[in-house]
């Protein structure tokens, strides 16, 4: 590979691939599971949205709009573990990893303007509340709380080895929680009355897509300029290549998302007595990736020459 300084030719380069016995995929069973969840969901979206206008009722379509996010997050998912293993290109040199980051992005920013919609119209409705269909609420919503935990349990074999079928996992059985809570608004409305409360739902409902999608948007942005992922700490990266034999020195470090569900590295280490060969750098990339679920890492041994020192060690570089 060639060095975009252009004169450290007596640097050699090495490459070590966290990807032996690391498959980026999502077997058969789970793609199985992927369509079954998003079928199960549209269809309830479609029902909520139906009796949510019919019966008049915000909180309804409050969960509507957190559980139509929960299609594309499942479709994101999906779509994403395909993505990456579309194979690179000459235009391309990563293959389309990167779209799942652009995707969560795009989606975060919709599903706010979206929710903001929902919370002025939830406002308007507190300030003239207005009769709404409490059996039609708990029917639904009962539904619900049924259709989440059964998506959830399609990822229950899979999550505890799987970051993707782990978040999806945890989203569905927390939105299964959030529909029994639904449910218990509409028996309170219906022993009550007090129909302001399905305005009050919609609202806590709305502030709770907001904050799990301003950590996605938070996350989605860094991740598109290039931060450090989230759960990795690059000081602990550095230490931990100091500690390998022969490494005196570590600078150029880089560490980015190449997916949401896939880390990158380039680092440059220094080893005054060479390199140790292509057993060291493959024991490297398994325990950066056991240890940092970093899957993709690439790194230029140097022997530490001083009449042509690295260009790319300057101060300020980790």
């Amino acid at each position: 590979m060639q060095h975009v300084a252009g004169d450290l030719e007596h640097h050699e380069q090495l490459h070590g691939h966290g990807h032996h016995g690391h498959q980026h995929h999502v077997p058969a069973n789970f793609g199985r599971a992927f369509a079954i969840g998003i079928a199960l969901n549209v269809a309830f979206v479609l029902v909520e949205i139906a009796f949510g206008i019919l019966g008049d009722s915000l909180a309804l379509l409050a969960d509507a709009g957190h559980n139509f996010a929960d299609v594309f997050g499942l479709l994101l998912a999906w779509g994403g573990s395909k993505l990456a293993q579309r194979s690179p290109s000459l235009r391309f040199t990563y293959g389309l990893r990167g779209a799942s980051i652009l995707s969560a992005l795009g989606n975060s920013v919709l599903l706010l303007l979206v929710t903001g919609g929902i919370i002025w119209e939830a406002i308007l409705r507190l300030l003239h509340p207005a009769p709404v269909a409490a059996w039609d609420i708990i029917i639904v919503a009962a539904v619900g709380v049924l259709i989440n935990t059964a998506t959830a349990l399609l990822f229950v074999a899979g999550q505890k080895e799987d970051l993707n079928l782990r978040a999806a996992f945890l989203h569905m059985a927390g939105d299964a929680t959030l529909s029994l809570g639904v449910v218990g608004t509409g028996i309170v409305i219906l022993f009550t009355g007090w129909v302001w409360l399905d305005a009050a739902a919609s609202i806590l409902v709305s502030a709770f897509i907001v904050w799990f999608t301003w950590g996605v948007l938070q996350e989605s942005i860094g991740l598109a300029l290039n931060a450090v992922p989230k759960g990795i700490d690059p000081l602990a990266v550095r230490h931990f290549l100091l500690a390998r034999p022969g490494v005196q020195e570590v600078h150029d470090l880089h560490i980015w998302a190449m997916s949401t569900s896939e880390n990158a590295l380039t680092a440059h280490l220094l080893m005054p007595d060479g390199p140790r060969g292509d057993d060291f750098l493959h024991e490297l990339a398994e325990e950066l990736a056991e240890h940092f679920q970093i899957h993709h890492p690439t790194l230029q041994v140097e022997t530490g020459d001083s009449e042509q020192p690295c260009v790319l060690a300057p101060e300020g570089h980790i």
